[in-house]
């Protein structure tokens, strides 16, 4: 979801037209957890040395047990690595395929409470995107895969996390 559509670099776009200037890094791999990062070691590597403001986590829907139980293991492991450093944790939700939509609830649940459990901020978009598709009936965040991101949903997602953090 991070990685499609560059959008850490839409999210630089939309601060520069605002005029608030960003540097981003993007640490993204296909089908990776919060709990692949840290075993790799380079995110906690990459928050000790380049003294971020924002470190802004997502994994895939997490609507299930087991996702659940990443976001709050991993998300409390990296908040207690971004907190001597002063860095915010903030927590990008993100949605169900299209083919799973009846898991929206428990996306939006699970993200929102690993956001609480570490204090700290969570990036709306899922609870966004299905208001949305529910008050619309359109679909066009979504990519032709109908799970990434279409340039619009990325957009939409570059939005919602630029104005949680600015």
């Amino acid at each position: 979801m991070t990685y499609t559509n560059n959008l850490p670099e839409v999210v630089v776009r939309i601060g520069r037209s605002r005029g608030v200037e960003i540097v981003a890094d993007m640490l993204a791999y296909p089908n990776f957890a919060l709990e692949d990062h840290w075993n790799g070691g380079e995110l906690q590597n990459l928050i000790a040395t380049k003294k971020y403001h924002f470190v802004v986590v997502q994994q895939g829907p997490s609507s299930q047990m087991d996702g659940r139980i990443m976001l709050l293991d991993y998300g409390a492991r990296i908040k207690n690595i971004c907190t001597p450093h002063n860095t915010k944790l903030a927590f990008f939700m993100v949605w169900p395929a299209y083919a799973n939509f009846n898991t929206f609830d428990g996306v939006i649940a699970n993200y929102t409470e690993a956001a609480t459990a570490t204090n700290s901020l969570l990036c709306p978009v899922g609870k966004l995107w299905k208001e949305y598709f529910l008050g619309t009936n359109d679909y066009s965040y979504y990519g032709p895969d109908m799970f990434h991101p279409s340039q619009m949903g990325t957009d939409n997602a570059a939005q919602v996390i630029f104005n949680t953090l600015f």
